[in-house]
């Protein structure tokens, strides 16, 4: 390896010693050799700091740092700051990285140097007897959006990449100030904060990554992770945007999802002026004074910001056809959240 790696792998540990070893041999196992592990290990009261160590003293690419119980985003940020590569790989110790994974994520962004952020596709590891079916129509979803378009689009829909799976440019990470330690999701935060610094997004066909899931999983049981914390950030940016000069909405979607949507708009003050609905026993109704109506009055609301609000994935293909039908824009006159 040269003096100066062409990746640093950001490694958080925080009590990994059942899944650390495998994590760090499929670290080892990588057809591209330029790379440096730097991993953090925040405050495991297990033996992850000896695993690390014990590690570090037959690999020297591996460098450890020891901090405080912190949480990911001052891990990570710490990680950063000591990381010498232009290239930065994140790692869960939880998860496995397939051989030609850093390999060919440096080949991608060496030949396409407008991507700011590269994912991979992932395959799920559910624990045995966990119900992880949610999380595998997520993982579904994610692994559907490939390029900066499709990413761009459902942003506000979940999360689109698996922050373990992606490769990022240190220099446009450092610009934007690294990580932000907050009652929230890092990850997500990231991904809205980039997109709106100009990153652009795009995500490798090639399955890169194994992805475990289960009861312990940190997503699962932090309160960061909560969906309060992520539609938050969802509605900053939107009021950071096309909601800042007080634009009225219109939602499409009358159940569960557009409900919870008029409420938090509601909330902080926006109009929702209509509702939009396909099931002909929702239009008519008035859901907190907001009339129902049907597809076809769609043309007599333009003007407001409409937003397919909708949990379902066809549900939202419908309703971006409709819509587009009728002459909204996505992106300026319609956003899909969830």
């Amino acid at each position: 390896m040269k003096d100066r790696p062409r990746v640093s792998v950001l490694l958080p540990v925080r009590d990994a010693r059942e899944s650390l070893p495998a994590c760090l041999a499929s670290l080892r196992r990588q057809t591209f050799s330029e790379y440096e592990i730097v991993a953090v290990d925040d405050g495991s009261v297990d033996d992850s700091g000896e695993i690390l160590e014990q590690a570090a003293r037959s690999e020297p690419r591996l460098r450890l740092l020891r901090t405080p119980p912190r949480g990911v985003a001052s891990a990570l940020n710490a990680g950063l700051a000591s990381a010498r590569a232009p290239l930065i790989a994140r790692m869960d110790a939880d998860d496995l990285a397939h051989a030609d994974r850093l390999a060919l994520q440096v080949s991608r962004l060496d030949a396409d140097p407008g991507i700011t952020v590269l994912g991979s596709r992932v395959r799920l590891l559910a624990e045995p007897g966990h119900d992880a079916l949610g999380m595998r129509r997520y993982v579904s979803w994610l692994n559907g959006l490939l390029e900066h378009e499709a990413i761009a689009r459902d942003l506000l829909v979940e999360s689109p990449l698996a922050h373990p799976s992606v490769m990022m440019r240190a220099e446009r990470l450092l610009r934007l100030g690294g990580y932000r330690s907050f009652d929230g999701p890092e990850d997500y935060d990231l991904w809205l904060r980039g997109f709106r610094a100009g990153w652009r997004f795009a995500k490798l066909p090639q399955v890169l990554l194994d992805w475990r899931d289960g009861r312990g999983r940190l997503t699962r049981n932090d309160p960061r992770y909560r969906p309060a914390c992520f539609q938050g950030l969802k509605m900053q940016a939107l009021e950071n945007g096309p909601l800042r000069d007080g634009r009225d909405v219109v939602i499409w979607g009358a159940g569960p999802t557009g409900k919870g949507w008029d409420r938090a708009l509601s909330t902080r003050g926006h109009h929702v002026v209509a509702f939009v609905d396909v099931d002909p026993r929702r239009i008519g109704q008035r859901i907190h004074g907001a009339l129902v109506v049907g597809v076809d009055r769609v043309s007599s609301l333009r003007g407001p910001l409409h937003l397919a609000a909708v949990g379902r994935p066809e549900a939202r293909r419908r309703i971006r056809h409709e819509a587009q039908a009728r002459g909204l824009r996505e992106g300026r006159d319609l956003i899909a959240v969830a």
